[in-house]
């Protein structure tokens, strides 16, 4: 990163010191998350940084202007580094999308009013990242809110394929790239998935499928588990000229479907403060909108929801509860689906049998956790930026700290979690005890364990300057 940013810098005649401001970001986004004018008023506070004003805070505010046009380059040169130093294997990917939101009301062509997954009002923008099976984040992209997420897993398998090198792959995604032109994308590019399957969602056969109790093997008592492989027709849109139109395509497919008690006692309990809320609805459907709703509508017949303001009103006769519904989705508690173009036969036989599968697809919580240590621990929200160039570096750095964050995790054989380690590397500070001597009165397991994986001695309580600059030139190698 150094190299990269001290070479354009040079080619570029820009005036700031690149690398001294991008080193100050991610250290600050790691250990103490804020402002970027809260980040410069700090910088002190790191050896790098503590003996003279190398930039000023418009410096920073340019940077960032200027980080913008590498973001690219800056993700494919932190790959090409991780798998030649750690071997990191593409084979197997997983995707997913979260959003981050603004503290504004006005739109503007990134920020834009969408689905929010906190249920904010406000602008937001959505970020697609791929990660492998370590957890570690291989790339990212920015789009704006009010776009479907569906349209953004072929591009990044396609970037992955074209400038990463990634050959074939298997990528894992939950119910929303579940699309029949997704499917069929990643078919015709002889690329593999793996998703997860609404039931409800499903075809009146697939259903009857899986509450059908032939086929199932049981293990134990709580879990049964049976696969098929079919031949099923997807809606794909295909384009000729300026004419959008949507055609029938046959694809063969692997489905795997589980039931687990656990599961099933999960579904009830989530569902029941649902049907509190549409009894709630029922004896008052004015004091709900449909934003206040949390989808508890679906059981209530005979209300509208107004379009300009969203309120609730009835509609023909008495508000009523839909018992109906109740029962017809209580009869997929417990069931869980996922569907695959990657079979079970053949050299593959034992590699990808249904254990591997799902295995493959329980691989999934590691980027939700990658987006919770993005959002808890390195604050990626709200964003206190408003031009777009700039809030593209905003997570341009995030996703730097990030990566490095999980590099940690990895090199600490993923005992320790992110929140345990920043506390720990915060307290690794000192204080000048006299002139060229600092006392370090901080030590616990994991300030150990970090000295073990890097080479690294903690148990010192005093070091000389010469002493701490030699530690970080040893990292720096």
């Amino acid at each position: 990163m150094e190299r990269f940013l001290i070479n354009r810098r040079q080619a570029s005649k820009f005036e700031y010191n690149t690398n001294s401001i991008m080193k100050l970001l991610v250290i600050s986004k790691i250990l103490s998350p804020g402002s970027k004018k809260r980040a410069y008023e700090e910088r002190h506070k790191y050896f790098d940084f503590e003996t003279k004003d190398i930039f000023d805070l418009n410096g920073i505010y340019r940077s960032l202007s200027y980080f913008s046009k590498y973001t690219k380059e800056i993700q494919l040169l932190i790959h090409n580094r991780i798998t030649k130093v750690y071997g990191r294997k593409t084979n197997l990917i997983y995707y997913d999308i979260t959003n981050y939101y603004f503290e504004i009301e006005k739109e503007d062509e990134l920020r834009k009013k969408g689905y929010s997954k906190e249920n904010r009002k406000s602008p937001i923008v959505q970020l697609g990242l791929s990660m492998d099976e370590d957890g570690i984040p291989i790339s990212y992209e920015l789009f704006p809110g009010n776009e479907s997420e569906k349209l953004h897993l072929r591009p990044m398998v396609s970037e992955l394929v074209r400038k990463y090198d990634a050959g074939k792959l298997i990528t894992v995604a939950d119910s929303a790239q579940n699309t029949g032109n997704n499917i069929y994308y990643l078919d015709q590019a002889k690329q593999s998935y793996v998703f997860s399957q609404s039931i409800a969602g499903g075809s009146d056969e697939f259903k009857k499928y899986v509450i059908k109790e032939e086929g199932y093997l049981w293990f134990g008592e709580k879990y049964k588990r049976k696969s098929r492989v079919c031949r099923r027709e997807i809606w794909v849109e295909f384009v000729r000229g300026e004419e959008t139109f949507k055609k029938k395509v046959l694809t063969d497919q692997r489905q795997i479907v589980f039931y687990s008690e656990k599961y099933a006692k999960r579904a009830k309990e989530k569902r029941e403060a649902v049907v509190k809320k549409a009894h709630r609805i029922i004896s008052n459907p004015g004091a709900y909108t449909n934003a206040t709703s949390y989808g508890a509508l679906k059981y209530v017949k005979n209300v509208e929801v107004d379009k300009r303001t969203g309120e609730i009103k009835e509609s023909k006769g008495k508000p009523l509860f839909d018992f109906e519904k109740l029962k017809e989705e209580e009869k997929y508690d417990g069931y869980y689906a996922l569907v695959t173009n990657v079979f079970n036969e053949g050299d593959s036989s034992t590699k990808f049998d249904d254990d591997a599968i799902i295995g493959m697809y329980r691989g999934l919580w590691k980027i939700e956790d990658c987006f919770r240590i993005s959002k808890n621990d390195l604050e990626a929200r709200p964003v206190f930026l408003s031009r777009e160039d700039r809030i593209e570096s905003h997570f341009l750095i995030c996703f730097i700290s990030l990566v490095i964050m999980r590099l940690i995790q990895k090199r600490t054989s993923n005992a320790i979690s992110a929140e345990k380690l920043i506390e720990a590397m915060n307290k690794l500070s000192c204080s000048l005890e006299e002139e060229n001597l600092f006392l370090f009165d901080y030590r616990s397991d994991v300030t150990d364990t970090l000295g073990k994986a890097f080479d690294l001695d903690f148990t010192k309580k005093r070091l000389t300057r010469s002493e701490i600059k030699k530690n970080l030139g040893t990292v720096k190698k």
